[in-house]
């Protein structure tokens, strides 16, 4: 076992009379390994990785770093560590060079070391090519590697990462494993720390937080090892899955599920045979020929069975929203051949599809390659060169008005308005979306009960929990009953339970007729849509359902590819050089 990095000894901590952020920790950072720092939003990560740098100290308990401790020689660890905070500071103003410069002056680089760290980071992070370019315009993943490169200007025996894949497309989440397993080999330690189970999966150990408290320490397969055959792939599924997967859901057999494509994941409770289980909970449904095999467990399969399993399959928003028309044959978003120049650069080249009604459809890509600016110009954000972006039969151009009041947006960012509070935020966006009078005061009202906002209707909106501030997001994109739904990474940061209960009022509000044009980066959502556009250099270089995309990259070697797996190859296949 190699030696400690970091030693926890019934660590904690508490902000003002709030719940303690951390309660009685006690764990250990080994070196040469990735450690894995894992949990929803508020669960404790950033603060403990605070506490790790000293750049705070505990209220009880005691924190070893390097052999230094926090409390009586930040100084002396501090110069042993590279941190990546949540939000790095990069000066967006400044080139790659100069960005390198400025750290290298305030980590005290000598002059005569930085030809050589400077060429080795640049190889390191491929990004040789673009020093000269502002951080501001560069790609979420450069950003991130940049980010990296500069924590690492001194080599640290720790390297502190906080939540570095957030927001980073999957090609760009697989370099940056590359370069700190790379790190790991000449006995680097690791902290990453992240709300995507996923990633946990490729950590050596792990520290599970909830609520302040662990809940696990130790490598990913240990928990895995609680819900091994427990999960199943239901495949034979005749008609929608949505409607199956929520009725699923109800079931007291049943701790969790998801949509995989043509297939649904479920999770089924403990007991002696759970293929009995199963196929209690798969009775009855006429859903077709369904069959269901035991299939590999996932860390997050484990994680969300500990905390008492997902949400349920009921909706209480789509239960209260009205139903459209499916049958009708229109298609509710449609581009033809959208264009975006940008001088003499093309963002998007001659986008062209069409959504009916009551469909998922997923705008997959990497970091620049030109999917928000499709999706800009079709929730008319941003008009575009040439083509045209029609919602439900308006013209985006020529009648964007009443476009607008078609659709409601959710975007990447939270873009609600801080300094108001839960209600005014939704007064606010009522208004905007042309509502009054008696039926104004009924959808805020059915809102704030649906989303159960009651305690937090007085809090301005930038001090909510990151589970609230999404729920918020989605009553003011739905207020006005939309026809389509355009979601900008909604995700994006948020823990698992909380992703199933955002997903369960979709997949129910797709089942009303309402029509979704989804952007993200978790290839497991991509597996929720009904038809896939991968856009890479301003293209669309792939289109069709997500089993058609996976069927596109199979081999006899791997028959049966992730949606990951399919991203990475149909771009590679496309040429994929650097990002630009």
């Amino acid at each position: 076992m190699s030696e400690d990095c970091i030693r926890l000894s019934d660590v904690s901590k508490r902000f003002g009379s709030a719940a303690p952020a951390l309660d009685h920790l006690s764990g250990r950072v080994g070196g040469g390994e990735i450690t894995g720092l894992v949990g929803p939003d508020g669960a404790g990560k950033t603060t403990l990785l605070r506490l790790m740098t000293g750049l705070m100290v505990p209220d009880s308990g005691s924190i070893e770093v390097l052999g230094f401790d926090t409390r009586r020689e930040p100084a002396g660890l501090q110069a042993q560590i590279g941190y990546m905070p949540q939000r790095f500071g990069l000066y967006e103003d400044l080139s790659v060079q100069e960005n390198l410069d400025l750290y290298a002056d305030m980590r005290g680089l000598a002059l005569v070391d930085r030809p050589a760290a400077f060429a080795e980071l640049l190889r390191f992070t491929d990004l040789a090519r673009f020093t000269g370019r502002l951080a501001g315009k560069l790609s979420g993943g450069m950003k991130q590697k940049l980010g990296l490169a500069c924590a690492l200007l001194k080599k640290p025996r720790l390297l502190l990462l906080d939540e570095p894949g957030v927001g980073v497309d999957p090609i760009s989440r697989r370099d940056l494993w590359a370069m700190v397993r790379d790190l790991t080999k000449d006995g680097t330690g690791v902290v990453w720390s992240t709300a995507y189970l996923e990633e946990a999966e490729a950590c050596d150990r792990v520290l599970l937080l909830n609520g302040g408290k662990l809940l696990f320490a130790g490598p990913p397969a240990d928990m895995r090892e609680r819900v091994t055959g427990r999960v199943f792939k239901i495949t034979g599924i005749s008609g929608r899955r949505r409607p199956i997967l929520a009725r699923l859901l109800e079931r007291s057999e049943v701790m969790d599920g998801v949509i995989q494509g043509e297939a649904m994941r479920i999770v089924v409770g403990p007991g002696d045979r759970p293929a009995a289980l199963i196929d209690r909970a798969i009775a009855g449904l006429d859903a077709g020929a369904l069959s269901a095999k035991p299939t590999s467990p996932r860390f997050e399969d484990a994680f969300v069975d500990m905390l008492g399993g997902g949400p349920g399959g009921r909706s209480k928003l789509a239960e209260v929203a009205r139903t459209l028309d499916t049958t009708d044959p229109k298609p509710v978003i449609e581009a033809h051949g959208l264009t975006k120049r940008f001088g003499d650069f093309t963002a998007a080249d001659d986008i062209t599809f069409a959504i009916p009604r009551g469909q998922i459809f997923g705008l997959l890509g990497p970091n620049g390659a030109g999917k928000s600016t499709t999706f800009k110009m079709l929730c008319g954000l941003l008009k575009p060169t040439a083509g045209e972006g029609r919602v439900s039969g308006y013209d985006l151009r020529r009648e964007s008005a009443q476009a607008r009041n078609q659709l409601g947006y959710m975007a990447q960012k939270f873009s609600l308005y801080g300094d108001l509070s839960v209600a005014q935020n939704l007064e606010f966006f009522a208004g905007v979306y042309g509502l009054a009078g008696a039926h104004k005061t009924e959808r805020i009202a059915l809102l704030g009960e649906v989303f159960d906002f009651g305690p937090y209707g007085a809090m301005s909106a930038k001090d909510l929990p990151l589970g609230i501030k999404q729920r918020l997001a989605l009553a003011c994109a739905v207020i006005h009953e939309p026809a389509a739904l355009f979601l900008d990474e909604p995700t994006s940061g948020v823990d698992p339970i909380t992703r199933r209960e955002f997903w369960t009022h979709i997949n129910a509000l797709v089942e009303k007729g309402i029509t979704v044009l989804v952007t993200t980066h978790f290839m497991d959502e991509a597996e929720y849509c009904d038809r896939i556009a991968l856009i890479y250099h301003g293209r669309s270089i792939a289109l069709g359902s997500p089993g058609a995309l996976k069927a596109r990259v199979a081999t006899p070697e791997a028959p049966d590819p992730t949606m990951e797996d399919a991203f990475i190859a149909l771009i590679g296949a496309s040429g994929a050089g650097g990002q630009s």
